[in-house]
């Protein structure tokens, strides 16, 4: 019976250990971005609830625009729950090449730019061939986006992209829906 117990506690021991293993395992981002591709517009369509979007309440996206330095122009902006829009202008510059779909961005000030703590990591961690449908996080997992070129998306493409995301170690039971009118269409 003491053989058995103990069978069984490693047996216990090494699932919970492959389990935190896998959680563990570092988050990669996809292998490249076309970022001309990935220019203008996204829709938030679900996101890990963070402390700088609180006050959104409807009409949350991001344009990017590329800049004469070669970095890009974000600005996110949403309405608050007085109808007015909040906005945030920053800047992002690719890490690792041309090609490279890790990123860090910046909302504080240019001057602060030199200041390593004021840049965040973006990295584009699962993104549609037709560049429609994209996630985005960093490597610690505690921030997750999941953006999309129309306010509307397809269930079914929706439901695969959340299975990948879990499948990367991310916690999709945080994931609350961004707010957009209608942001999960049926097939």
């Amino acid at each position: 019976m003491k053989i058995a117990g103990t069978l069984i506690s490693w047996v216990l021991f090494a699932h919970v250990s492959m389990g935190m293993a896998q959680e563990t395992k570092p988050l990669q981002a996809i292998p490249h971005l076309d970022v001309q591709r990935y220019l203008g517009r996204w829709y938030e369509i679900a996101k890990f609830p963070n402390r700088f979007q609180q006050q959104c309440v409807s009409d949350t996206s991001a344009d990017y625009a590329l800049l004469e330095d070669g970095s890009i122009r974000v600005l996110n902006q949403c309405r608050n729950a007085q109808g007015e829009w909040e906005r945030a202008v920053g800047q992002a510059r690719q890490i690792g090449g041309p090609q490279s779909s890790r990123l860090t961005v910046r909302f504080a000030p240019a001057w602060l730019s030199f200041l390593p703590f004021v840049w965040g990591d973006y990295w584009v961690i699962d993104l549609d061939e037709s560049y429609q449908l994209a996630a985005v996080s960093e490597p610690k997992r505690e921030y997750l986006w999941i953006l999309s070129r129309s306010p509307d998306v397809d269930s079914a493409k929706y439901a695969a992209l959340v299975a990948r995301l879990a499948s990367k170690g991310l916690d999709v039971q945080k994931l609350t829906p961004g707010p957009q009118p209608l942001a999960i269409s049926k097939p």
